[in-house]
């Protein structure tokens, strides 16, 4: 059960991943089955209570900040030892400069490269207590993937974690900016963000004169008999592309009707690249194209069957707006290059 339990929640931040169970290296393929529902209990967005100073982007400190459950904290100084428990924040912590403050990863944490050779503290979802003790971190990031309550027991041993939880693009964008604020890493967050800004940018003026009904339906599956409705940042990614999501009557994770999707008929087939079933040991995009019925479907017999990096596509991380500008390419290639 446990295995499987840390399976479900790879999805997202790992992201799904969001979160799903990664390969070590980018040739290895993952095995994912049946990935429960992700996303928490819509918790408010980190707010920093002192403001830093903008003009010089140097925070000041004291810094009094919240997480996404709302709790408070309070930094004297930037943090000098810090640990992540997710792929996305392990990223977006990589990407400002931080690599030399990083005491521990998770057991998933594989990008960038460097990220491999930290000490490794275990599951995104229950991660080894002992050795996020052990690694005296000033404080602890979490993601998507990390209930409140298991935050919460780990705060009862006096770690420190602060939980986000992103469900649109701009929640990932404002992350990065806390993540700036509280490392006093201001102006090396601005620049990622700025990078992700300008990827959306180019993606929405690249579809903005595809006309409503001209728009493409989409269907998204990131593992087996898996989609994602509405209210989650790989929804609001396929919108942003200029696609209509076939899944987006429902909120959330969740199990496909395959007859539903017959019945839809979406002309753009997404799914995740290197994802590979536990138990029929197939790749998920010969799963998609063998379903019963489904070469009916207008993107399997025009083959837009198209698929995405996992990474990219599951964690909501600085990496995220290459995973829209991949999925906008796969979705309008006749329009975005």
């Amino acid at each position: 059960m446990k295995k499987n339990s840390v399976k479900k929640a790879l999805i997202l931040t790992v992201a799904l991943t969001t979160a799903m169970s990664l390969a070590a290296c980018g040739k290895k393929e993952t095995e994912i089955t049946n990935p429960s529902k992700l996303g928490g209990e819509g918790t408010k967005a980190p707010a920093a209570t002192t403001a830093p100073s903008s003009a010089a982007k140097k925070t000041v400190y004291p810094l009094k900040i919240k997480d996404a459950t709302g709790k408070e904290f309070t930094f004297d100084k930037a943090p000098e030892r810090i640990a992540s428990v997710s792929p996305a924040e392990t990223e977006a912590l990589f990407a400002i400069g931080l690599e030399a403050n990083i005491v521990g990863v998770s057991d998933y944490d594989d990008y960038p490269e460097a990220a491999k050779t930290k000490p490794k503290l275990g599951s995104i979802t229950k991660p080894n207590q002992e050795a996020v003790i052990a690694s005296n971190a000033n404080v602890v990031f979490t993601g998507v993937s990390m209930k409140p309550d298991t935050v919460e027991k780990l705060r009862a041993l006096n770690i420190n974690v602060f939980k986000v939880e992103p469900k649109t693009l701009d929640d990932a964008i404002a992350n990065i900016q806390t993540y700036g604020i509280i490392t006093d890493h201001q102006e090396q967050a601005e620049k990622v963000v700025a990078k992700m800004k300008a990827d959306r940018q180019k993606v929405v003026n690249a579809v903005k004169d595809v006309k409503q009904e001209n728009k493409k339906k989409v269907y998204i599956e990131f593992a087996p008999g898996w989609t994602v409705g509405s209210g989650e940042f790989m929804d609001e990614l396929i919108k942003i592309s200029g696609g209509v999501n076939v899944a987006g009557d429902k909120n959330g994770w969740y199990e496909i009707s395959e007859e539903k999707i017959i019945q839809q008929n979406p002309g753009v087939i997404l799914f995740a690249n290197g994802v590979v079933d536990s138990k029929s040991k197939k790749p998920l995009d010969e799963i998609i194209r063998s379903r019963s019925g489904w070469d009916t479907i207008d993107a399997v017999k025009n083959k837009q069957v198209v698929g995405l990096d996992q990474n990219m596509l599951s964690r909501p991380g600085p990496r995220l707006t290459d995973g829209l500008l991949e999925m906008a390419k796969g979705i309008y290639p006749e329009l975005v290059k």
